[in-house]
């Protein structure tokens, strides 16, 4: 169930496309040279950063290109307990 103050897909994916045209401004790259040094073409990218849709091979590839890369390390990387019965049961396994 999502809770009130939760985020929806919709509303993750464009703060995601949004920091990587923030970070695209910061390098100084444009919406056509970032896709090309990413792989991808102009027409994914110009779509990502208006209607925030894309395939994740494709966000890799302009993580990547961005050097930001590492940003996926985290990504489901910390098991969530809702008690320390979970926790003790886990660390048991």
């Amino acid at each position: 169930m999502i809770q009130l103050e939760q985020k929806t897909a919709p509303q993750i994916a464009e703060e995601i496309a949004q920091r990587v045209q923030k970070r695209r401004k910061e390098r100084h790259f444009s919406q056509s040279e970032l896709a090309s040094r990413a792989g991808v073409s102009f027409a994914s990218y110009k779509r990502f950063e208006q209607k925030h849709e894309i395939s994740f091979d494709s966000l890799i590839k302009i993580a990547i290109a961005l050097d930001m890369e590492k940003d996926f390390d985290s990504l489901f990387a910390t098991p969530q307990f809702s008690s320390i019965e979970e926790l003790i049961a886990s660390e048991k396994n």
